[in-house]
């Protein structure tokens, strides 16, 4: 089949609406338009500074799996299609793309005219390069990039403008990663710099990485000869911005602070607390949004201490009050979370809603049942003199929008109602990488923001067959007939129900993992600052290309 991207006026509008399908029991966050707050004429020129809650790990955008670094790096970086908030896809870097009626055989065509800001010309030897690239297990292992890599059988430039992509089999989430993929110049490969990222790595963006201050900021300068934005953009031709600095000032309340002195110009992450400094005050703008992709949740490991029992697991899906916790600790300013995807991810069911949770006597009696029934002196529930503590392990470098408060927040009411002992535990990247390839760990808490079904199967394919970051540790056949079925169909009807499915199995009858709450992305700015707004599917905040600065 043959894809010529659509580009109508209609299909432009639609980028800014929020896809709302579904979202029963659970009223939709309003999604600000791309150019939110924008008044009156852009105005070329200017600095922009933003304060950041999480500096990337690593500055390679297709080595980086961090949600909130997307903001940073999209400004360098580019794909070959942007999404419409349907989940349309619209030219970029790639104007058609066309699938073999096997689904096995991706031909994309390029666009014309574009090149890295190495100076090195954007053509299919360079598309085709960085398809290849991730093919190799030792440049992309320590990301999701490599689990579709191996799903290529070969990539071809065809011509300067053609590339095709042969996959071992047909795959339907093949579609929405390659589009997404971030392309680099092939000078980048060679660079010693390669898996740290930096000014080495050249992309075709708005903006030109120029220096990087670790645990300081990073900044960006204008790309002059950039004119290739996609259509959900706000307008053509080079950034506005002369330069654009990210600080990083991982404490709410030094962003929150920084702002309200005029240090910065934007922060994103608000605090519960912090908000009502910026929501409908004069001098100030306060945008937010869902992202797509899966809820932050406790992810209980099926193969490692207690949770290893279904009944375990069972006992604390139900027995938390996961709804007083979120708004005691948000104030109000976060959505409790019941399934596996976002609600406005478009394979979001809304079955679970209200059907578990705040059972503590249900609770008890299952942990009593798998054989926790005796107490210590603190209160905890022993079997055979072990006390019931479950290993909670998070990424330090992942710890954002008070998630440690809430984890706190969940260790008191897990004692308090349950006997039941977590253990925090916050590592290094290192330690954290050991964790994961060991298994050992009780939970490991996450959230993604990938769509269309790919967050879904990164989280439930089997560890060593595609589930890059299944902390559940499933290998469950249920679980892999459904993603299967997923993967194959090209019917989302038919994707939505097998997903839907999915979602029964994992949450209620398995308890693979409590649902927490939906993440979500907060924007607050001076009046001054125009043009700020959310990417139209994942609805991440959206990079400063469209940003101006109004002048007195």
């Amino acid at each position: 089949m043959t894809r010529s991207v659509l580009k109508s006026s209609a299909r432009r509008r639609a980028a800014t609406t929020l896809l709302a399908a579904g979202l029963t029991g659970l009223a939709a966050l309003p999604l600000a338009a791309h150019a939110a707050g924008a008044a009156g004429t852009p105005v070329k020129g200017g600095d922009l500074t933003w304060g950041v809650e999480s500096e990337p790990n690593t500055l390679n955008p297709q080595l980086n799996g961090q949600a909130k670094a997307k903001l940073i790096l999209r400004a360098s970086y580019e794909s070959l299609f942007a999404r419409q908030a349907d989940g349309a896809y619209v030219p970029w870097l790639a104007t058609a793309y066309e699938i073999s009626p096997d689904g096995k055989r991706y031909t994309f065509t390029l666009r014309d005219n574009v090149k890295f800001t190495d100076g090195r010309a954007f053509d299919a030897a360079a598309v085709a390069t960085n398809f290849e690239q991730i093919r190799h297990a030792t440049y992309c292992s320590s990301s999701t990039a490599c689990e579709f890599g191996a799903r290529i059988q070969s990539v071809e430039a065809v011509d300067a403008r053609t590339v095709r992509i042969q996959l071992t089999e047909a795959y339907t989430p093949f579609l929405p990663f390659a589009a997404a993929l971030e392309l680099l110049s092939p000078a980048a490969y060679d660079a010693p710099s390669l898996k740290s990222g930096g000014p080495e790595l050249a992309g075709t963006g708005p903006f030109i990485l120029k220096r990087y201050q670790k645990g300081q900021n990073v900044e960006f300068v204008r790309n002059p000869d950039y004119n290739w934005a996609p259509a959900t953009a706000a307008h053509q031709g080079p950034a506005w911005l002369d330069r654009v600095t990210y600080r990083f000032l991982p404490e709410s309340a030094v962003r929150t602070g920084a702002l309200l002195s005029g240090q910065v110009d934007v922060i994103e992450g608000i605090s519960g607390n912090d908000a009502r400094l910026f929501k409908g005050q004069p001098d100030y703008q306060y945008l937010k949004g869902y992202n797509a992709g899966t809820p932050y949740s406790l992810y209980l490991n099926v193969t490692y201490g207690p949770t290893r029992d279904v009944r375990v697991r069972r006992a604390l899906l139900e027995g938390l009050d996961v709804d007083a916790v979120i708004a005691s600790v948000y104030r109000g300013e976060r959505t409790r979370a019941w399934g596996i995807a976002s609600p406005v991810d478009p394979y979001y069911t809304a079955e679970l809603e209200r059907a578990y949770g705040n059972k503590p006597q249900l609770a008890n009696q299952l942990l009593d049942d798998a054989g926790w029934s005796q107490r210590d002196a603190q209160g905890y529930r022993t079997q055979d003199g072990e006390r019931l503590s479950i290993d909670i392990v998070q990424s330090q470098a992942t710890v954002r929008d008070q998630r440690d408060v809430l984890l706190l927040a969940l260790q008191a009411q897990a004692r308090q109602r349950l006997g039941v002992d977590f253990k925090l535990r916050y590592v290094d990247i290192g330690t954290y990488a050991t964790v994961r390839k060991t298994g050992e760990f009780g939970s490991i808490p996450n959230s993604r923001t990938d769509t269309d079904g790919l967050n879904i199967g990164y989280h439930y394919l089997p560890v060593d067959q595609g589930g890059a970051i299944n902390y559940s540790r499933t290998a469950a056949p249920e679980l892999r007939g459904w993603l299967a079925a997923g993967a194959r169909s090209l019917d989302n009807a038919e994707r939505r129900r097998q997903y839907g499915a999915l979602q029964k199995f994992a949450v209620a009858d398995q308890a693979l993992a409590v649902p927490l709450y939906i993440p979500e992305d907060q924007i607050a700015a001076g009046r001054h600052v125009q043009g700020l707004g959310f990417r139209s599917l994942a609805q991440l905040p959206e990079n400063a290309y469209d940003v101006w600065i109004k002048r007195p």
